[in-house]
């Protein structure tokens, strides 16, 4: 079984892009499943507290769920034409210690989707990811883009996905991606 571990970048209970996350796990290609970690509870990232009291249980949990997958979906909001601080932190957080890096991230198989309510998607905050997993030695995969723009038109007041069109390109990109974790 090919497991991949998604984690959304937002923290709002119907949020667009746990939504997408959600969706994304629906209609995979046989023995590929989708597991969702959780960003919640992750305190903003401080060296003095990490020194006395180590990772925090929430960061523990997110790495586990980390390490253990074969690959990562990250669904990211865009905020303010960047990457939301929340998203950041927690990946900020598994990169701890900088000894369990190469665990979390190193040549792990990546995938960047994401969901906005403006025009343009979440392309500049994908742009942005780029560099922050190349340093993190993820092996990021580059065989689609996955940007719902208007997202508010995608998605139901609860943050289901109610567009067919989007489910569509949604199950391409996972199928595409599920055969780039599967290569390895």
């Amino acid at each position: 079984m090919t497991k991949i571990v998604g984690i959304s970048g937002s923290l709002r209970k119907a949020s667009f892009n746990t939504g997408l996350l959600i969706a994304a796990g629906e209609g995979l290609p046989e023995g590929v499943r989708l597991e969702i970690a959780t960003i919640r509870g992750i305190p903003l990232y401080d060296g003095d507290a990490e020194d006395a009291d180590g990772i925090p249980p929430a960061v523990a949990a997110l790495k586990t769920a980390m390490i253990s997958a074969d690959g990562i979906l990250l669904a990211t909001p865009e905020y303010n034409s960047g990457i939301p601080g929340v998203l950041k932190n927690a990946m900020d957080w598994a990169s701890r210690p900088p000894s369990d890096s190469a665990k979390v991230f190193g040549n792990k198989p990546v995938a960047i989707i994401g969901a906005s309510p403006g025009n343009l998607g979440t392309i500049l905050a994908q742009n942005h990811w780029l560099p922050v997993m190349r340093t993190l030695g993820a092996r990021l995969w580059s065989g689609g883009r996955l940007m719902v723009t208007q997202a508010g038109t995608a998605f139901d007041a609860e943050g289901r996905l109610t567009d067919d069109a989007t489910r569509q390109r949604l199950q391409t990109f996972m199928a595409g991606f599920a055969a780039f974790v599967r290569r390895g």
